[in-house]
């Protein structure tokens, strides 16, 4: 009987945490399944450990080869499967119970090519936040695409997702050997794909390993890993080239976000001859377009101009730097008749490096944060304190101006400053009454050649704060009087 999923799970000198993973698999509600086990030849307990799981579970099966890497594994588990629909799980990993089954029923649902969920990262038996996928999975939605949610560039591994069968076989994916094997395969079934599910729901547990061998993204600052890195990120970014052009400045951003952090590790803790390492860093420069190495956040410009000038006793002080900055670095005004917004970092205008100022150059950083912080009635008016400030910047905003509106009209506020960054306001109810009961706060407020608007905040939840009439609410929560 043709079972509704296929896992496939490539096996590799995972003895302490095999059976865990495996556990997760036995368990899920989805229980129409077939879980096919690749050992790609272990050396310690692992095979033993699926062995058993074989024998007390008819759904588990188990092959073998040589060594080959866990792409290959894994396109051995492919050609051995007959569901509907497939799925990868690392054997060091674990799935939630409702997994697959929240996954497969989207897409019966909507009949989309893939369906891919939020990820929790597993350290010391306790689940964290997957930094990798942090920024992607806020906001779900089915039926959707790539090139239309371009946070997708972002969910670049293959086991938080179930494919059809179909499209997998039909645009002949496969892994390549090496490892970092699955960024290019998650890009092209991204792209690939008619149209994709995004959930809201945690689907992955991502292991970082305590114990037994490390893991291939433990060992991301070893140079070789570095190198199949680079080749992984050359791959993706030949076939955006060729097939999505518009997602290459998305890919490259997130390359400088996450990719070349590991390239500064590995130059922090290089001693002795550095200079392959420098070689390869400029190689990861040399493929990203100037675009997104110009848009790069300033600190990371600095970095990078740090690397292609091979100042390694520089970038380590840099590196030092963004460390101890805890609370975030700050941007300062420079010049007199033309004000620029600088980072305040190692190395500006030094007379020695002589680095332009460009690089340091940080004003489409700045924001505008502008937060309610509670209010209390009196005498029929609402008293409303709070906080503006321009985030990084320690200066207090020389013009603050408030206003309230629904969307059709707007009424200006009286503000008075309270201390550094403080404010007060007052709201009448009468002056909107006829004018629609939810109102916004719209903040506007300026700085040495700098004006920022943006909407009040709540300084909790920080949705958009509303003034109600005749009261004010909050998350919910009616305290008119």
């Amino acid at each position: 009987m043709i079972p509704l999923l296929s896992v496939v799970v490539p096996v590799y000198n995972v003895e302490p945490y095999i059976t865990e993973c495996l556990k997760s698999l036995a368990a899920q509600t989805l229980e129409d399944i077939e879980v096919i086990m690749v050992d790609d030849g272990s050396q310690d307990g692992s095979r033993q450990a699926a062995e058993d799981f074989v024998a007390r579970d008819r759904r588990f099966a188990l092959v073998g080869q040589q060594r080959l890497g866990p792409g290959p594994a894994r396109n051995a588990g492919v050609r051995l499967a007959r569901g509907v629909y497939l799925a990868f799980a690392d054997a060091d990993d674990v799935v939630p119970p409702e997994a697959y089954e929240k996954l497969v029923s989207s897409l019966r649902e909507t009949g989309s090519d893939l369906a891919c969920g939020a990820v929790r990262r597993l350290v010391d038996g306790r689940l964290e936040e997957s930094l990798l996928h942090e920024k992607v999975f806020r906001r779900p939605e089915r039926c959707t695409h790539i090139t239309d949610k371009r946070v997708l560039v972002r969910d670049r591994t293959i086991w938080n997702k179930v494919y059809r069968r179909d499209f997998w076989q039909g645009n002949a994916l496969e892994y390549p050997p090496g490892i970092y094997e699955d960024v290019p395969v998650a890009m092209r079934a991204h792209v690939l794909a008619s149209s994709v599910d995004m959930l809201g729901d945690v689907v992955y547990h991502w292991r970082r390993r305590e114990e037994g061998e490390t893991s291939i993204t433990q060992r991301r600052v070893e140079a070789p890993n570095l190198v199949e890195r680079l080749n992984a990120i050359r791959a993706v970014r030949t076939f955006l080239h060729e097939r999505a052009p518009d997602l290459l400045p998305d890919f490259d951003a997130l390359v400088l976000e996450k990719d070349t952090l590991f390239l500064f590790q590995a130059l922090e803790e290089c001693r002795d001859d550095c200079a392959h390492l420098l070689r390869l860093a400029r190689d990861w420069q040399d493929e990203l377009s100037p675009e997104a190495l110009a848009s790069a956040p300033s600190l990371r410009r600095l970095e990078l101009h740090l690397v292609k000038r091979g100042r390694l006793r520089e970038l380590r002080k840099v590196r030092e730097f963004r460390r101890a900055s805890v609370d975030g670095t700050k941007v300062v005004p420079r010049g007199r008749r033309k004000v620029g917004w600088y980072g305040d970092y190692p190395y500006f205008r030094s007379w020695r490096l002589r680095i332009p100022d460009e690089v340091f150059d940080a004003r489409d950083e700045l924001k505008l944060v502008a937060r309610a912080e509670g209010g209390e009635w009196g005498r029929r008016v609402f008293r409303l304190r709070g906080h503006v400030s321009i985030h990084r910047v320690e200066q207090p905003v020389e013009e603050l101006s408030m206003w309230l509106t629904n969307g059709r009209r707007e009424l200006p506020l009286e503000c008075r400053r309270e201390g550094r960054h403080g404010f007060t306001t007052t709201i009448n109810p009468r002056r909107l009454k006829g004018h629609g009961r939810s109102w916004k706060v719209m903040v506007r407020a300026e700085l040495k050649g700098l004006t920022f608007t943006d909407v009040l905040r709540d300084g909790e939840s920080r949705a958009a704060w509303r003034f109600s009439v005749p009261g004010w609410s909050r998350s919910g929560m009616d305290m008119a009087q």
